[in-house]
């Protein structure tokens, strides 16, 4: 199992920016693909990008494509999230999440990721 703590979430304005980190602890780390999730007030948890073990292949739901970037820094066990020209529809709790998810088959389900990070909420306001 991997610990993911998150950090770096707040209140920003529509077209501004944040960073959200992800710190890991536990071995496993390096071999596992490192994802995030974002779960708005009422409505599902959804995928929002994945990276995987290496960071050498990177997926991002439509709705972030060319706004956000993750990656990851296997060194600092951390794995980022940089989002840019946020609207308001990007406010939610935003998850960390970690698994053995083989980048070829399943990434952007939840039930693909075992360990979760408590969630960090970001505001986008007009």
């Amino acid at each position: 199992q991997v610990q993911l703590v998150e950090s770096g979430g707040g209140l920003v304005r529509v077209g501004g920016s944040l960073r959200l980190s992800c710190v890991a602890s536990g071995r496993t780390f390096g071999t596992y693909a490192m994802g995030w999730f974002r779960q708005a007030p009422g409505k599902e948890r959804e995928f929002v990008a994945v990276a995987s073990w290496d960071g050498g292949t990177k997926y991002y739901a439509n709705s972030v494509k060319g706004r956000f970037t993750i990656s990851r820094d296997n060194a600092e066990h951390t794995v980022y999230l940089q989002m840019s020209s946020l609207k308001s529809e990007d406010t939610a709790v935003y998850y960390c999440a970690a698994g053995p998810v083989l980048m070829s088959g399943s990434y952007n389900a939840a039930t693909d990721y075992p360990s979760w990070g408590q969630g960090t909420q970001v505001t986008v306001s007009s």
